[in-house]
């Protein structure tokens, strides 16, 4: 039990000291130093990357949003009152980016190419056809549950910063990560194993 404890806190540690980082690199930035906005784009980029391919599922659309991003918050930079919310700030800029690139392709239907039959039939045990399980059925969610999920998992933003990333309160985040995991889960839990 104490090193779970020794655990949580060397990671708390670490993501104290990567906030008063970034931070500083804000800060930087506004001063001027191009050096430091490089950086942020080093620190970042792979995450919005990620990001942008979990809501997108299409390599060459990430890579289009993730430079759209980027060109937004050096726009924006200067107009960031608290360099300690640049986190939020920046996935929320993620957020409308894709929000506005999602309004112009609404009208065109996706096609997911998920069997929802494969899905069900995936065996819990075998860790590769989870993993490959799990990222069909984060495929399958509407988008909505889906970036809430990649923001709360894969990104390891608190609740309160994805509600400032995505503009809503913290109960309606609460209430989609609810609803994603159980959509998730209808999707890769067989009928019959559910209780």
């Amino acid at each position: 039990m104490d090193e779970n404890v020794a655990n949580r806190t060397r990671t708390d540690q670490e993501r104290t000291d990567r906030a008063r980082a970034d931070q500083l690199l804000v800060v930087r930035c506004q001063l001027g130093e191009r050096a430091a906005f490089d950086d942020l784009i080093r620190r970042w980029s792979g995450s919005l990357h990620r990001y942008a391919l979990k809501l997108s599922n299409n390599p060459e659309l990430a890579d289009d949003l993730t430079q759209d991003v980027w060109l937004r918050a050096l726009q924006g930079l200067g107009t960031l009152r608290e360099a300690a919310q640049f986190r939020a700030w920046l996935f929320g800029i993620a957020h409308r980016t894709f929000m506005d690139r999602l309004r112009t392709r609404y009208a065109m239907p996706v096609d997911t190419g998920v069997d929802m039959d494969e899905l069900a039939a995936a065996d819990s045990g075998d860790d590769e056809d989870l993993e490959r399980a799990l990222a069909t059925g984060m495929a399958s969610l509407p988008i909505v549950e889906r970036e809430v999920l990649t923001l709360f998992y894969l990104e390891e933003l608190s609740l309160a910063d994805i509600a400032a990333a995505l503009g809503i309160p913290v109960g309606t985040v609460k209430s989609r990560l609810f609803r994603a995991r159980a959509l998730l889960r209808k999707h890769i839990v067989p009928e019959e194993s559910r209780t």
